[in-house]
């Protein structure tokens, strides 16, 4: 990927954002780790920078992190998920959103359990507007393999989304980490791919692992140079 925009992960202390913010990092892209705490923003980074020193980590709020990013991850539990895109509405405006969120039934993780949108990704996408384009990516990656530096997860990456660059560049930032993307259709089809997070967490339970993940068949493999 020639260009290597700035990535700003919102909620990127958690599992999921800081292994996310690790790839990216190993990659040569400069990463901003967002948080409601600052110092917790820092100790994140401070604890990923071993793993991979010759980037650019920044430890950051969340509101200072999506003025800073280009890219916007938004990886925050689901139940801050409404609340942090009201409040950076603005800031976000005009940005490149990429949503991992899953909303879950908390009693029961193996349950999806969407808002009435539908998605999470489509409730990014009503809440930030139509000027802000939203996708929907990253959601069926176990966070176990995203923070092995040694690995490439056995998944593969489904994008949703009603913006076409968009989503050509998650596919691209997807590619960059060594993952291989497809185009998965409209935002309609959001809940499809993030309900299949619940599904993985089920098969991880029921087979006692942790690394449960989706691959396309039959279609051939690409890798951006």
């Amino acid at each position: 990927m020639a260009d290597r925009p700035r990535i700003a992960v919102l909620g990127g202390t958690g599992k999921e954002g800081s292994g996310l913010a690790l790839r990216w990092a190993r990659a040569g892209f400069p990463v901003a780790i967002g948080s409601r705490d600052l110092e917790r923003a820092r100790a994140a980074v401070e604890r990923l920078r071993p793993l991979a020193s010759a980037a650019s980590l920044y430890g950051l709020t969340n509101a200072e992190a999506a003025a800073w990013g280009e890219v916007v991850v938004i990886a925050v539990p689901y139940e801050g998920h409404g609340p942090l895109l009201e409040a950076l509405r603005e800031t976000l405006r005009g940005k490149r959103v990429i949503d991992v969120v899953v909303p879950l039934d908390p009693q029961n993780p193996r349950r999806y359990a969407p808002p009435p949108e539908g998605s999470a990704t489509a409730e990014a996408q009503r809440i930030l507007g139509p000027e802000t384009p939203v996708v929907g990516a990253f959601h069926n990656i176990s966070h176990h393999l995203l923070h092995d530096p040694e690995g490439t997860p056995d998944c593969d990456v489904l994008v949703v989304g009603d913006h076409r660059e968009a989503k050509a560049e998650a596919i691209a930032l997807a590619e960059a980490i060594g993952l291989t993307a497809y185009d998965a259709g409209p935002l309609a089809n959001a809940s499809i791919v993030e309900g299949l997070t619940a599904v993985l967490i089920g098969l991880n339970m029921r087979y006692k692992t942790r690394g449960a993940g989706i691959r396309i068949t039959g279609i051939p493999k690409r890798r951006s140079s």
